[in-house]
């Protein structure tokens, strides 16, 4: 998974005040968590935000003075009224140390079953994984292209080496649903007028043989 480098200061005053006048200067409060010391810091907003709106999960090599620290976005607070980024907490990841993650899944292809009148259900646009940091994937990747109507991809179906999948089993991810266009259309039986169109009809499987 790719890495996102960013550069942040140690923050020395705490409190509401501070967080407001941060906040003005277009930069963000936020805690760095999972060393020896949990770390204040601070930070411009706008790479920030640039991450949070992607669709994309990456690490952060977050850079507090001369050292360099890798993390995840634990958790973000937005301003009730703005919908700003109001704080940040940040959680380290350590190479020996499984991380729990969400990663975005993505179909690959053109399914049988959608090409044939079936229409694509995306159920999980991301699910949850458990691994080292080195064996996080940037997405889950499915190829569809032999899914066809009334078929589905379970959570459980899922392999990925080095990687626990977190969610239940028998959850969907990816299923072809049957629409108006791909369903058999019903027609009425006519009404048999003469003899001969029946007989010619049974006769019809037999002469496959």
């Amino acid at each position: 998974m790719k890495s996102v480098e960013l550069i942040a200061s140690k923050r020395n005053e705490l409190g509401s005040k501070s967080s407001a006048s941060l906040r003005k200067e277009n930069k963000i409060p936020g805690v760095l968590y999972g060393g020896k010391e949990n770390i204040h810091f601070t930070a411009d907003v706008l790479p920030f935000e640039k991450i949070i709106n992607s669709a994309e999960v990456m690490f952060i090599d977050l850079k507090i003075d001369s050292t360099t620290s890798k993390a995840l976005i634990k958790e973000v607070q937005f301003h009730p009224v703005t919908d700003h980024i109001a704080h940040i907490d940040l959680l380290e990841v350590h190479s020996d140390k499984p991380v729990i993650i969400g990663i975005p899944v993505k179909a690959k292809g053109s399914s049988k079953g959608v090409l044939a009148g079936g229409k694509l259900i995306q159920k999980l646009r991301k699910v949850n994984i458990k691994a080292l940091p080195s064996k996080v994937p940037e997405c889950i990747e499915l190829d569809i292209t032999e899914m066809g109507i009334g078929q589905s991809v379970k959570v459980g179906e899922l392999k990925l080496d080095g990687v626990e999948f977190l969610d239940a089993p028998n959850s969907v991810v990816l299923s072809v649903k049957v629409t108006r266009a791909a369903a058999p259309v019903e027609t009425a039986a006519a009404p048999a007028t003469t003899a001969a169109p029946a007989a010619a009809a049974k006769a019809a499987p037999a002469a496959k043989k």
